[in-house]
């Protein structure tokens, strides 16, 4: 039976996203589903690496946490949650939440991994064109950690159908986390590509959780923003013709309006007529919002047509080492003995032979973000300097060489850090969505 209406709260924008907000939502938000996203491009890489060291690794790290603190919560307000915290391994995810649910005295709990995003079999036996550099799958060759095609909300409407009260995957689009319940509860069909599309503006609104109520939008004097630091995260109320009316809970900090919303609406958005998604090539360009009181946001008007024949791939690979170190100089002369000592680690570098195969040099509050350069003359400056390179040697030198600058270089250095780690990049590929299909696997509490 479907319903009318429904309450969907965001509960992370990110892996190290702040737990009170969600917590907040589900004790007095009275929702329905809360969604945690928590994967960016190279989580699931570096998570494949964590479970190489430990097999029962590989899951989101703040998993237990955020679970054992949402639970006793959710459960008994009958909200269910809906979040890809399962990483590289969604089965070893599902099985903690359940052990979690055990202890907590939650007998029944049902919990849901979805799997079949990962294809690194699939990648590594074809040759599949890389979207966003020049060459194929296979010239990564032994450098491939992992390949994981970003599904959509099928497998987390499956998941919910067999009655599952939190559904845990791995990669999948961010606004299918929210448009599963959504389809779910309101009755879509994925072959109505206005609702897909809708259902995708809502959750694209939702999936970063605060930005949308003021965070990351705050910019003091210009877009003034209350209360930052108790920032509440957003709900939306949605009918089941769409239309979404965002808000946040009464006396949290923050702030919903037109604004807020047109921002995040146009948040890693390369064509808004086109916004590929495994579920709908959704549309934003009718999106109407409006403020209908404080902190409330009606929107309405997205649309779509229907899903590309193709699903991204993220392929993580090993690609060589970065190594670091930054000095900081401060007083008359600060800039210039900063420009002198990146003169010194330059030549240095070459004395040595170290095969450094790009070498970025800054000065911090200077150069490093704006390269036009500062005018004036700076009370301190902080030299990083930091390089590429195919062996840890080599990227091991960059900051012995900083370090060395304290009585080798030039005076009142101090503050010196130095790091080298092993760099996980990522590419993309298309492969035919017929060859990836979602699994749902269910524990019980």
């Amino acid at each position: 039976m479907t319903r009318s209406t429904l309450r969907i709260g965001a509960g992370a924008g990110f892996s190290g996203d702040r737990i009170e907000p969600a917590l907040d939502l589900i004790e007095h938000g009275d929702l329905d589903y809360l969604a945690f996203e928590c994967l960016a491009e190279r989580t699931i890489g570096l998570a494949q690496a964590a479970r190489a060291a430990d097999p029962q690794a590989g899951f989101d790290p703040l998993l237990e946490t955020r679970m054992r603190r949402a639970l006793p919560l959710a459960a008994p307000r009958g909200v269910r949650i809906v979040t890809n915290m399962g990483a590289a391994n969604t089965l070893g995810a599902a099985r903690k939440v359940t052990e979690i649910a055990r202890e907590l005295g939650l007998s029944g709990y049902r919990t849901a991994a979805v799997t079949g995003d990962d294809v690194l079999d699939l990648v590594l036996a074809g040759d599949y064109p890389l979207i966003d550099r020049p060459g194929t799958s296979r010239d990564l060759g032994d450098a491939i950690v992992s390949a994981n095609a970003y599904l959509g909300a099928q497998g987390i409407v499956m998941a919910l159908s067999q009655g599952a009260d939190t559904v845990i995957t791995g990669r999948v689009c961010d606004p299918a986390l929210f448009l599963g319940p959504l389809a779910h509860e309101l009755g879509w069909s994925f072959d109505d590509h206005a609702m897909m599309g809708q259902g995708t503006v809502i959750g694209h609104l939702l999936e970063c959780a605060g930005q949308v109520c003021g965070g990351y939008f705050a910019d003091p004097g210009v877009k003034d923003v209350p209360d930052l630091a108790r920032l509440g995260f957003p709900y939306a109320d949605v009918t089941r013709d769409g239309v979404a009316v965002l808000g946040k809970l009464a006396g949290s900090g923050g702030r919903i309006d037109a604004a807020t919303v047109k921002e995040q609406l146009l948040y890693e958005i390369l064509d808004p007529a086109a916004y590929l998604q495994a579920d709908v090539s959704a549309d934003f360009r009718h999106v109407r919002i409006e403020q209908t009181g404080p902190d409330r946001v009606r929107v309405s008007g997205g649309t779509g047509a229907p899903a590309p024949d193709k699903l991204k791939v993220s392929i993580a690979y090993h690609d060589g080492y970065v190594g670091e170190g930054q000095i900081s100089y401060a007083g008359p002369g600060a800039a210039a003995r900063g420009r002198l000592a990146i003169e010194i680690i330059r030549e240095r570098l070459r004395i040595i032979g170290a095969r450094v195969e790009e070498l970025r040099c800054d000065l911090i509050g200077m150069d490093a973000v704006d390269r036009r350069g500062a005018g004036g003359d700076p009370a301190e400056v902080r030299v990083r300097i930091a390089g590429r390179a195919s062996c840890v040697q080599a990227a091991t030198a960059i900051g012995a060489e900083v370090e060395a600058l304290y009585t080798n270089g030039p005076m009142g250095g101090g503050g010196v850090t130095r790091s080298v780690r092993q760099v996980l990049a990522v590419a993309s590929t298309l492969i035919a969505r017929e060859l990836v299909a979602p699994r749902v696997h269910l524990e019980i509490a």
